[in-house]
């Protein structure tokens, strides 16, 4: 594991944006997930950047979303495909058949899961998996107590998970009960595993998950096995670091 600190948010962006066009440009049909919320937020900005002034293409590149709030469609506000579609994806039209998201109004979710896992592996695995944390130390929606060798999977969401949720919804309280994410084996399996995290308040869950005991009721600390790990923090949430 390897972690980088940078003065901000922005600078930090930036550095994460570089790694992926940097990927990108040395293997154009790559396979790579990337995560909702607030932490890539300034990397797609940047992304959307270097694509439209010709530094990276990315017509080729395959794709696959973190996860999914079950029960929600893509055209809710809040779900993480709308957030992916709306800060990277139409921004650059890139190709819906490029791009696969996790169906999580399915009625077999396990099948839903087992579709996601069949198409990484037809792809060759995951060249790249970006992933925040969450203050309990999630990992997409691998809540305390994940199996570290689980693949996709769908399961019940921590109460804090639920709470911080609700700032995605700009309408109605979303009723939250359970998340459909890849998994934490396939962190494991991929080239290259990628966590970022800015600002203070994840400063004390980085701490325990990137200098605590490796454990499930911290999934985030699965880092510190991971040789080939990247970690990106900006300063305030690296404050708590020794």
């Amino acid at each position: 594991m390897k972690i980088h600190t940078y003065p901000d948010y922005n600078t930090m962006s930036k550095a994460v944006a570089d790694m992926v066009v940097t990927l990108v440009n040395q293997k154009p049909d790559a396979l790579i997930c990337f995560p909702s919320g607030e932490s890539p937020t300034g990397m797609f900005d940047y992304l959307i950047q270097y694509a439209t002034h010709s530094q990276v293409d990315f017509s080729q590149t395959n794709f696959v979303g973190l996860d999914e709030w079950v029960g929600l469609d893509k055209h809710n506000d809040g779900s993480c495909t709308y957030y992916l579609e709306k800060h990277f994806f139409k921004p650059l039209n890139i190709p819906p058949d490029k791009v696969k998201f996790f169906d999580a109004t399915a009625d077999d979710l396990d099948a839903e899961c087992a579709a996601m896992n069949k198409h990484i592996e037809k792809l060759g695995g995951l060249d790249m998996m970006i992933v925040g944390v969450g203050l309990n130390g999630h990992i997409g929606l691998n809540e305390p107590g994940a199996d570290f060798h689980s693949y996709a999977h769908h399961s019940p969401l921590a109460q804090i998970t639920i709470d911080v949720a609700q700032k995605y919804f700009t309408n109605d309280t979303a009723v939250l009960t359970e998340g459909i994410t890849l998994g934490l084996r396939h962190l494991v399996e991929s080239a290259v595993p990628v966590l970022i995290a800015g600002g203070a308040k994840k400063a004390a869950i980085i701490a325990q998950a990137l200098e605590g005991v490796v454990t499930d009721e911290v999934p985030a600390s699965i880092f510190k096995t991971l040789p080939n790990a990247q970690v990106f923090l900006d300063n305030a949430a690296a404050a708590q670091l020794n």
